[in-house]
């Protein structure tokens, strides 16, 4: 656990900025308000390895251009007013709504009001990625721009999240990595359920255990070269019951389910801003031999050539 107290509070806004940067997202800060400073600025974090909890307030009108390299930012207003901008989608949140802003996107957050303090949580890409496939059995579902907190299933959530953060200070609590493993775990889960909600009713419920073990092994090491054979037997069940079994609970076969995660894998690499790579190399990386076939079923999934995907970004 890492926590940054507002105790040293900067006046410089170059210092507020980088303070701001340290703990939750890199940004360029654009302030606003004429003759505004920084002497009413909060920070404070806590730190659970994939999890990042901050509350972050600027005390004046700002705006915030960032990319959230690698991770989710759940930014939930506390007060006032958070208006933000993507390609796709323009979201206001007040209290009681949280804007949702997707990892290595250009993200323009167009005004931030003075009154406006956040409680921001920031999840790594990738173990969001891996809880979805869990919880929802779907490499491919997405969190939508915004949350409504004020449903049970949100309120439920942010309880959590204040509670969380709530305990900062408590140091040798928060630094037991089991206890942030589990704590970062159900965090996910129960965000998972507040912005999407249950998935296909009572098949979830009942899905069986041979289905979940293969998805989570799946998503732990989606390059392996996995035949049915290898999938069958770390469900300890035959080819033909497994397959039964996706068809029924996730809609389709196990190699599909293994080619989608591995296409949600290759397009977090493309669509990286830092990186320097090839698609062949991404490819190969992932689990894809023929490059052929490879790039149909990209261009199926994502409306473009994974070649498309890499001159974008």
């Amino acid at each position: 656990m890492q926590t940054h107290a507002d105790a040293d509070r900067p006046h410089d806004w170059d210092e507020a900025s980088e303070v701001v940067s340290d703990a939750y997202f890199p940004h360029v800060l654009t302030p606003l308000s004429k003759g505004s400073n920084a002497d009413h600025m909060v920070v404070n974090t806590v730190d659970l390895g994939p999890i990042r909890i901050a509350r972050i307030g600027w005390g004046a009108e700002v705006s915030i251009e960032t990319d959230h390299p690698g991770a989710y930012a759940i930014n939930i207003p506390l007060g006032g007013r958070l208006e933000s901008r993507t390609a796709r989608d323009s979201v206001v949140s007040t209290p009681g709504l949280a804007t949702v802003n997707p990892p290595d996107t250009p993200t323009l957050i167009t005004r931030w009001s003075s009154a406006c303090t956040i409680v921001g949580v920031r999840i790594d890409r990738d173990h969001l990625h891996r809880e979805l496939g869990r919880v929802m059995a779907r490499p491919d579902v997405r969190l939508p721009a915004q949350i409504d907190l004020r449903a049970s299933a949100g309120a439920g959530w942010l309880r959590m999240v204040r509670a969380v953060h709530a305990e900062a200070d408590d140091e040798g609590l928060w630094r037991n990595p089991i206890v942030a493993q589990q704590l970062s775990g159900a965090l996910t889960s129960a965000l998972v359920l507040a912005a999407i909600g249950e998935p296909d009713g009572d098949h979830q419920q009942i899905r069986p255990r041979i289905v979940t073990r293969v998805v989570d092994a799946v998503h732990a090491d989606p390059s392996r070269a996995w035949t049915a054979a290898d999938m069958a037997d770390a469900a300890g069940v035959s080819v033909r019951r497994l397959q039964e079994g996706f068809r029924e609970y996730v809609g389709m076969s196990p190699r599909e389910y293994l080619n989608d995660v591995r296409l949600v894998r290759v397009n977090g690499e493309l669509s990286d801003p830092g990186a320097v790579i090839s698609v062949t190399e991404v490819a190969m990386k992932w689990g894809f031999t023929h490059t052929g076939r490879f790039a149909a079923s990209y261009r199926r999934k994502y409306g473009e050539s994974p070649s498309d995907t890499l001159r974008r970004t």
